[in-house]
């Protein structure tokens, strides 16, 4: 049921070439570039500019991206909902989030899921703030797991609430305290993950009033950890990111506590498909407890 030229088109741009998305769709890299050329030529306008190492979306082709990705989601959940009318458990879902959940909590979430329901395939991505609400914006995923923020256009579902904790070298004056308060951060070397931007640390700073010092910025939690085992400053992460890690460092709750709260941001619940809904159901039932 799926029209397969915007398939071609959307997995295409995505992937930046007619080869890795012939790959995906099973077609030679001829076909899928017919089809996106059939496309192009119904809307009037050129989607895809080629070129030797691939090719890219024309403002043209970034504009109608997002509507074509809503039609393709509509069209899978209408064959989701008729495979459930029929008693059969199919689909696929696209899942975006922290890469803390996507590591602790997913596998073994998906692995039981995909064992009960072996019709339906997932694929994970997992990236910071940012990119998860681009993906939900842009229908590249389904759902996300990541922290709340009030004023966020999903509906949302609270999973568990996540300590956010101070990361110290096992240097640190304050390595043998108790806790760690939260104004001393005033006169550290901070590290700071996603790239100067992470969503949650800043979110406890806004609420504190506390402005860091700012000496690195990471992509990731793990590459932070890493600098603070060498002593080269602290920082201050959520609790799951740090768990199973090891290196030679100091975790230490805050002082005054500070948390997130963890959960599911999901466009609509009412509009998600039969496969998405069972997934939610599955993983509100064994995350909470």
């Amino acid at each position: 049921m799926i029209n397969q030229r915007y398939k071609a088109f959307s997995i295409s741009a995505d992937e930046g070439s007619f080869t890795k998305a012939a790959a995906i769709m099973h077609y030679t890299p001829s076909a899928v570039s017919q089809l996106v050329s059939a496309l192009e030529k119904e809307l009037g306008f050129v989607l895809l500019l080629r070129h030797r190492r691939g090719v890219i979306l024309t403002p043209e082709g970034s504009t109608v991206l997002p509507v074509i990705r809503e039609l393709l989601h509509q069209e899978e959940r209408l064959e989701q909902i008729t495979a459930d009318i029929n008693g059969l458990s199919v689909g696929l879902i696209n899942i975006g989030a922290y890469s803390s959940i996507a590591s602790h909590w997913l596998p073994g979430l998906i692995n039981q899921f995909t064992s009960e329901y072996p019709g339906i395939k997932i694929n994970m991505m997992e990236g910071i703030r940012q990119e998860n609400e681009q993906w939900l914006s842009n229908h590249q995923v389904d759902m996300a797991f990541f922290s709340y923020k009030k004023g966020m256009p999903y509906d949302w579902i609270p999973l568990a609430d996540d300590p956010m904790i101070a990361v110290l070298p096992e240097s640190h004056p304050r390595a043998n305290d108790a806790s760690y308060p939260l104004n001393e951060v005033r006169k550290e070397s901070f590290i700071m993950p996603a790239l100067g931007r992470d969503d949650d640390v800043l979110g406890v700073f806004r609420r504190t009033r506390i402005e860091p010092k700012i000496t690195f910025s990471t992509l990731e939690n793990f590459a932070a950890l890493a600098l603070i085992e060498q002593g080269m400053g602290m920082s201050i992460m959520n609790d799951l990111i740090t768990q199973n890690y090891q290196c030679r460092v100091v975790k230490l709750p805050l002082d005054p506590p500070q948390h997130i709260t963890l959960g599911i941001a999901v466009p609509s619940l009412e509009n998600a498909s039969p496969a998405v809904r069972r997934f939610i159901d599955f993983a509100v039932e064994r995350l909470r407890k």
